[in-house]
This record gives C-alpha cells, structure tokens and sequence, in this order.
C-alpha cells in the first residue's frame, strides 16, 4: 500500500519551473491544487519507502500552461494560457478540484533518504550519465554550508534511498552545473546549458533544508 506523500517546498516559481521543464526531453506535467490553506503548483518526482516525494511552489497567478525557456543566457518563467512562443517549454497545469485523502500531506514519520557524501562535484555530475530522465540536483542550506545533491535507489534489491551530495563553503548561484567526460576540465556553475559539447545538470534550490534526509547534521 503506498502511503502518504510527503511535501517539500521550493525556493521560488522559477525553481519549479526549471524541475519540470529544463534539460527534459519533455516536460512534466505539473498539478495546480491547494496546499496547506495556499494553491500550488507541485510535481511527485520520487518515492521513498512507498510514500511519494513532491515538490512545490506556491502560485498566485493561475493559467493552463507553466512556460520556461532561456533568452539573453537568462532564464524566463511564467503562467500564461496559450503555447504562443515556440522557443519555450510548456508543462501543462492540471487543475485538481479537491484532493483525495491519499495525496493529502502525511503525518511525520521515521522514513528518511541516507547520507552519502562524495568526494567532489566531479563525482557528482556523473551521477546523471545513463540517467534516462534529467537528474536534478538540489541544494540548501544547513548550518554554516550548502549542500548539493541528488536523491538515488542503486537497484531493485536495495530499499535504502539515499542523498549523495558535496558540501560547498557557499552558495553557488548559479542553476546549472556545467561538466565534460572529454576536455578533463573541471564542473563549473553556470547560467544556462548554452555551450556546446558540455554536458548540463540543473539545480534546484529549496526553500530550506530537506526535511526527508536523515536527522544526523550534515557537516563532518
């Protein structure tokens, strides 16, 4: 039996926007409902221990298409109702009148994805090769640092989820990060997936530290 989800909200629109759209072959669809006494944008992007994981962002302004797209080596987003400009992306938002008992919040309970620290961004850029979909990564603050990673499962017999990351002396601002199997340079932040014969993970910013990660304080 699957349980309830767990909600975990993102920095802004435009975070959202880039989860479900940047560097996806298509984009996701994304769910306008209320959350919490707030409408919402959200998107279920993972499972742990049979509980779905969804990510959302509150939404004031509301319409039949999330658009995304990148104009100047800068990032647009927004909520308009028709696919006008065909240089963008469009999720289509799915309207929920009221949600059903099972895709209400859960209570809190022990579930939790494990730490596994790796040694560099190099080490976790390549986490997305083989990836069928756009791996993203995430980052939030925790004490003194920021932490970057992403969520995985290594194989059907492992029930263990975990959370591997890098920590980072400061906040790189940046919502790609830039890396290559062939030139050896090393992954940089960077604006937008623009140049050519690069490989792009997106990052996506949380509004806090995620509440699904073990309790253990992530510093050494």
């Amino acid at each position: 039996m699957v349980g309830s989800p767990r909600y975990v909200e993102l920095e802004s629109r435009l975070d959202f926007s880039r989860l479900v759209c940047a560097l996806e072959a298509a984009p996701r669809i994304s769910f306008l409902h209320e959350h919490m006494g707030r409408m919402v944008m959200s998107a279920h992007l993972d499972v742990l221990v049979d509980r779905p994981v969804v990510y959302y962002t509150p939404v004031e302004q509301t319409g039949r298409y999330l658009s995304y797209g990148i104009r100047g080596g800068r990032e647009e987003a927004g909520i308009v109702d028709s696919i006008s400009d065909r240089s963008k992306m469009y999720s289509p938002l799915i309207r929920i009148k009221s949600l059903p008992e099972s895709l209400r919040p859960g209570k809190g309970d022990d579930d939790r994805y494990m730490r596994l620290e790796l040694e560099d961004l190099d080490s976790l850029a390549k986490l997305s090769y083989g990836a069928e979909n756009s791996l993203p990564l995430f980052l939030f603050p925790e004490g003194n640092g920021w932490y970057l990673g992403a969520f995985m499962n290594f194989g059907e017999d492992d029930d263990d989820a975990y959370f591997c990351y890098v920590s980072l002396g400061e906040d790189p601002k940046k919502p790609f990060l830039k890396h290559s199997a062939n030139n050896g340079a090393e992954p940089s932040f960077v604006d937008s997936p623009a140049d050519h014969g690069y490989s792009y993970v997106k990052i996506i910013r949380l509004r806090d530290a995620h509440p699904l990660i073990e309790h253990v304080k992530l510093q050494n």
